[in-house]
């Protein structure tokens, strides 16, 4: 009780610093029990349910034993294609207990979890917070024999992997697979230009510059950059901040963690720009749980950054401009991508999403006016400030400027980062990634559009085909339904449940979708599960049930005969439930024959 009275006081028993104090508890002893629960209530003078409801809403946290070393292995489409199956197997067979339990003695626990963002290198897990990827049946006994032994997880990763995932402060066997370098992201970029040039203009000036370019939000939705910049600067307030959502957890997405890994300074400079426009002094990097393997090194990248005064007081000379950054760490938890949802987490509340309006430019961190921006975005803010935003828009299309990342896995040569410019047809993609045969390609991640061979000339691109960065790519040999069930199951694992259309609505359209898949399906069952995915879209909160039947209705839309085969077409109802076969072993135990109850005739 001593050291976690210690760990609540580190944190100034602010509630804000919930997620933190709980996580630093959490670690040694692999779960939250009672008793810390209650003192950490008692300090923070909150309610044993609320520290309670914030352990149970996040993946990572457990209030019972998940044992000395957790194993988190992603059960993503990418990972099941790449081979999960053995691997899962593999692991039970060696540690002695099925994924999500711990064995007999506490050592070791199994558990399943949604994608970690090394889609290009599955499968892959996250153990006590190191990531192991491209995994073998062979390696998982080997983890568990060295589990089995006592040694350290850091001791157990053997070949580091690329550019600064080999650096002392990250040491991870992670790829950073970058394939094609634009001239955004990748292009030419001095340390401390971007925040150096932005000093010498007003904030006003900045916003116009960012206006100019065009710069949509590289999160998916596209909301103009600085038109966000400026209605948050005109909001009043004792302080205004920005956040850097850097939460990816859309499955297929892994952008962010190359620009985190080799691109820090970039994006803490278009943080500190941000900050300038809108009349911020504080900034907030919210890093999801999978990547805090990189909170030390990005940490050490803003003490440079401090020590070149490209962040703290008088920033390059300026009086006024004044600006820091802080990372915070996630638990666990796709919602938290959704900006409202991202705000209640980074408060250290349960990442639920808010209602809107009011919009977090006038609502936003701890009430106070905040722009909430994507780690893409703010990367290129910083390019335009330095180059200028008619460079910036001379590239792409004409509503969709500049350049997109795009992360790609799946059945293609060259899985890895992309950066294009809008505009590129999917067809042209695939080449330049080396998929051939190409029966599907889901773009935008689960929330996206599962399109067909007759949609691979159409334009990525926010007028076309809008993505947040994810590319999976499906050979001929893939079945569309595994893929959709993949989805449909992420998404019920992973609404919030908050309202009911998502929280419901999702597991009534996996049953509906089984049993069309399952051969008990009719022309009616067919329209009915497209009237009840319109609905979860229309009725539900936020973002995630808005766009979660889309696996659905995407290839409903897209490979309609292969659900048309599915159905019944001499009946137009049939039950899902067969009763027959459900009491066919009680009648064997009893030696009786099951008669079905009719009507006399």
């Amino acid at each position: 009780m001593e050291n976690i009275t210690s760990v609540i006081l580190k944190h100034g028993k602010a509630r804000d610093k919930l997620l933190d104090i709980i996580r630093e508890v959490h670690s040694p002893k692999g779960h939250i029990p009672p008793e810390a629960v209650r003192e950490i209530a008692r300090h923070l003078n909150l309610s044993e349910i609320d520290v309670q409801g914030v352990v149970s809403f996040y993946h990572f946290f457990s209030s019972s034993p998940r044992g000395a070393y957790a194993v988190y292995l992603n059960n993503a489409i990418t990972s099941v294609m790449a081979g999960r199956a053995a691997v899962a197997q593999a692991f039970e067979k060696a540690a002695g207990c099925r994924f999500g339990e711990t064995t007999p003695d506490g050592r070791i626990g199994l558990f399943d979890t949604s994608c970690i963002g090394m889609n290009d290198q599955e499968p892959a897990a996250v153990i006590n917070g190191v990531i192991f990827t491209r995994l073998t049946p062979e390696k998982a006994a080997e983890l568990v024999e060295g589990m089995k032994a006592g040694r350290s997880v850091e001791d157990m990763v053997e070949a580091l992997g690329d550019g600064a995932n080999q650096s002392d402060l990250v040491r991870a066997m992670v790829q950073n697979n970058i394939r094609v370098k634009g001239p955004v992201l990748f292009g030419p970029f001095t340390p401390g230009s971007a925040v150096r040039k932005a000093a010498e203009m007003t904030p006003e000036q900045v916003i116009e510059e960012i206006k100019k370019a065009n710069l949509l939000g590289r999160g998916g939705a596209g909301f103009p950059t600085g038109l966000k910049w400026e209605f948050c600067r005109k909001e009043q307030g004792p302080r205004r901040y920005v956040v850097c959502n850097a939460d990816e957890g859309e499955p297929g997405t892994f952008k962010d963690r190359v620009i985190l890994t080799e691109l820090p300074r970039l994006l803490f400079e278009g943080m500190a720009v941000a900050g300038y426009a809108a009349g911020a002094m504080e900034g907030i990097l919210y890093l999801r749980s999978e990547y805090s393997y990189l909170k030390a090194h990005l940490e050490a990248v803003l003490d440079e950054l401090r020590k070149d005064n490209i962040l703290g007081k008088s920033i390059a000379g300026r009086k006024g401009f004044d600006f820091d950054i802080v990372i915070k760490t996630g638990a666990g938890a796709y919602i938290c991508g959704e900006e409202s949802a991202l705000l209640q987490s980074a408060e250290g509340k349960r990442g639920e999403p808010r209602d809107r309006p009011p919009f977090p430019v006038q609502v936003g961190y701890m009430g106070l006016p905040t722009t909430v921006n994507n780690v893409e975005t703010l990367c290129a803010a910083a390019q335009i400030i330095v180059q200028g935003g008619a460079w910036f828009k001379s590239m792409g299309t004409v509503t969709s400027a500049g350049t997109k990342l795009l992360s790609v896995s799946g059945d293609c040569e060259r899985p890895g980062i992309y950066e294009i410019t809008y505009g590129m047809t999917v067809r042209e993609l695939l080449d330049l990634v080396g998929a051939a045969d190409t029966q599907a390609v889901q773009v935008g991640g689960p929330s996206g559009c599962c399109i067909s061979r007759t949609g691979f000339d159409r334009k990525i691109c926010f007028a076309d085909l809008a993505t947040g960065g994810s590319i999976i790519v499906f050979g001929p040999n893939r079945d569309i339904f595994d893929i959709v069930r993949n989805f449909l199951e992420f998404f019920v694992e992973e609404s919030c449940g908050w309202c009911v259309p998502c929280r419901a609505g999702n597991v009534l359209l996996l049953k509906m979708f089984e049993k069309i898949v399952a051969g008990m399906g009719t022309a009616e069952d067919l329209k009915n599960i497209e009237e009840w995915g319109r609905l979860v879209k229309a009725l539900s909160r936020c973002g995630l049930g808005q766009t979660s039947p889309n696996p659905i209705l995407s290839t409903l839309e897209n490979f309609r005969p292969l659900y048309e085969a599915k159905i019944r077409k001499d009946t137009g109802f049939a039950p899902d439930f067969d009763l027959t076969a459900a009491a066919q072993e009680a009648c064997e135990a009893s030696d009786r024959t099951f008669c079905e109850e009719t009507h006399h005739g």
